[in-house]
């Protein structure tokens, strides 16, 4: 009789049970997924879809699904059940629902080793009052001034030591040039000092790891790079001590005009949320613009009219510059340079420094008759739309006229006649978004332009060059040259 009485009682949990796993096994009939595959357990289809490809390509993995399966499909990525979107309308709702529908989910490896209080892995309020510091501090005012100045110092500096005739990597002189134009701007550290250049190198060893699988074994490269970013942190650290010693004896450096001086003045942030902020700084303005820049030194020989054109655009400049008897660049200058916006927008679009997203749904969503469940890891492939031929016209050609108004609108295409292709269209130029979009559109796109802009602008009028061997850029997923893009330079 007791067995009995047992079983009376655990009689409704079992019916319970029962009732939810029906109900559950009805909802999941009810929705109607993307067509997929979810690959192997655990591993999904991981490893197919960060196989290394052709930056100026989507990859062979998402060639055959999408051909597949269409632009919006199931997988299994990063150990979680993911929609995959390489449709332009679905990438940009994602974009502008931003904490309402879905939200920024990385990896927790890419939180270990950035930090989790990194902007990039940051949400809601957090995320909101870091990018103000982070807006504040790239303000366009300060862009006009001081910033503007700046990045042609350090353009000057690193192109003033190219020899004649010399052979060297493009990507590595392009990474020397924003890392120390960042540390500059971050923490007031001289390019070619001991501690700038110790901290160049914690940073290279930081960044191997960043870009590898996350295996936290003795002697893989994320465990070297974690304690990498433990020395990193050290060294911002002792920074932060000794600014605020000066602080307290009224000792301030007027010309330490930096990030670090005006987070510690003017917030309320612990040590740790400063170190991470400072770190994922550090990453996010170094790596993206030396890859964009070196992009551009890649692409612009296999175009001799586009160097022709931008030699006209920054010699009249320069003669304008003699004229008056100016030396540096202002913001004016940089306003007259259209024709290099259309480089550097082309640059951004066939290169995709950036190439996909991590969000999360945060409610079941349907978009064009699909489900997304609640939940679900969403990755909107950026490069997928910009590389999309019917989005732009001939994706794979570099073609910096497609990006020129004609009379002030987008949208009105050149005669059959012309020697340029139809510009870009309205439509077309909505779906474009190197930088992302919505509330976590990038903090720093308009300094990565600026740096693009007048490293092109010193560039162009002191030298011509060609690739020196053969070499491209790959997606690993993170764009990168694996020869390090050797050119040999000439001067004009």
């Amino acid at each position: 009789m007791p067995d009995f009485e047992h079983i009376f009682l655990l009689l409704p949990c079992i019916l319970s049970l029962v009732l939810f796993f029906i109900l559950i096994k009805r909802k999941q009939r009810r929705l109607n997924l993307p067509p997929g595959n979810m690959g192997w357990p655990f591993l999904g289809e991981t490893i197919g879809y960060l196989k290394p490809y052709s930056a100026t390509s989507i990859g062979e993995f998402m060639q055959q699904h999408i051909s597949r399966y269409g632009n919006i499909y199931k997988s299994n990525l990063f150990g979680e059940k993911t929609i995959v979107s390489a449709d332009a309308g679905l990438n940009k709702f994602i974009l502008q629902n931003e904490g309402r529908l879905f939200e920024c989910s990385y990896p927790t490896s890419i939180g270990g080793i950035l930090g989790k209080w990194s902007m990039l892995v940051l949400v809601g309020d957090m995320h909101r009052d870091m990018r103000i510091i982070s807006l504040n501090f790239l303000s366009n005012a300060r862009l006009r001034t001081h910033l503007l100045r700046e990045v042609e110092k350090h353009t000057l500096l690193v192109l003033s030591t190219w020899k004649e005739n010399c052979v060297f990597s493009a990507q590595e002189e392009a990474k020397k040039f924003t890392f120390n134009l960042m540390a500059k701007n971050i923490m007031s550290m001289d390019p070619g000092h001991p501690d700038t250049e110790q901290l160049k190198k914690e940073y290279v060893t930081f960044m191997q790891g960043v870009v590898s699988a996350p295996i936290n074994l003795p002697g893989t490269a994320y465990r070297k790079a974690l304690q990498s970013r433990s020395t990193i942190l050290k060294f911002i650290e002792r920074k932060m001590e000794k600014r605020i010693r000066k602080m307290k004896e009224g000792k301030e450096n007027p010309e330490e005009d930096d990030l670090l001086e005006s987070v510690l003045k003017h917030s309320n942030l612990s040590t740790e949320q400063i170190l991470d902020l400072i770190l994922s700084l550090l990453f996010a303005g170094h790596e993206t613009s030396s890859v964009a820049i070196a992009l551009a030194i890649y692409f612009l020989p296999g175009c001799p009219m586009a160097i022709q054109q931008l030699r006209e655009e920054h010699l009249e400049i320069a003669r304008a510059k003699k004229q008056s008897g100016e030396m540096e660049l202002n913001w004016d200058d940089y306003k007259k340079m259209e024709f290099t916006q259309c480089v550097i927008s082309e640059t951004l679009r066939l290169g995709n420094v950036v190439r996909f997203l991590h969000r999360k749904a945060l409610k079941d969503v349907r978009y064009k008759g699909y489900d997304i469940p609640c939940g679900w890891k969403v990755l909107p492939v950026i490069a997928a739309v910009h590389l999309d031929p019917c989005v732009f016209d001939h994706p794979q050609h570099f073609n910096p006229w497609r990006w020129q108004q004609n009379n002030g609108t987008r949208g009105t295409t050149t005669s059959s006649s012309s020697s340029h292709p139809t510009a870009t269209s309205t439509t077309s130029s909505n779906y474009y978004m190197p930088f992302g979009g919505g509330p976590r559109l990038c903090a720093g796109s308009e300094l990565a332009k600026l740096e693009m802009a007048v490293f092109i602008h010193h560039l162009v009028l002191n030298y011509h060059w060609e690739l020196a061997d053969t070499d491209q850029a790959f997606a690993f997923p993170f764009v990168d040259f694996p020869k390090g893009l050797p050119i040999r330079v000439f001067k004009s």
